[in-house]
């Protein structure tokens, strides 16, 4: 009976993470400086609820890190030399929509990751 109930609640906080899919997400979006973009997204889940992204932007590929938690996937990622954060929403249609920054912008990004 204890086995059970412990798989029924590991079922349940993984729930979240089964909900978000790995693969290749296009991409859409306006940088905090109101210019917009486009590309692609990978995403892999490493762990229960941890994901490694690769974001490509034109020329640029951006690694990075992600926690589910509930319907959010909060990331944290590398541009350079600044280090940056977002926070993206799961939606039902299995988009990701959120807001990113750097640290110490005074502005934000948005974007859309949509499954291929």
């Amino acid at each position: 009976m204890k086995l059970v109930r412990a798989l029924a609640v590991l079922m349940i906080l993984a729930l979240p993470a089964m909900a978000q899919r790995s693969g290749l997400y296009d991409i859409s979006g306006t940088n905090p400086d109101g210019s917009l973009y486009t590309g692609t997204m990978a995403l892999q889940q490493v762990g229960l609820s941890s994901f490694r992204l690769t974001w490509n932007v034109g020329t640029n590929s951006i690694e990075g890190v992600g926690m589910v938690s509930g319907l959010t996937l909060a990331v944290v990622f590398q541009l350079g030399e600044q280090t940056g954060m977002g926070m993206y929403e799961l939606r039902p249609s299995g988009e990701l929509a959120g807001t990113w920054t750097v640290v110490g912008s005074q502005a934000t990004g948005t974007e859309v990751a949509r499954p291929r």
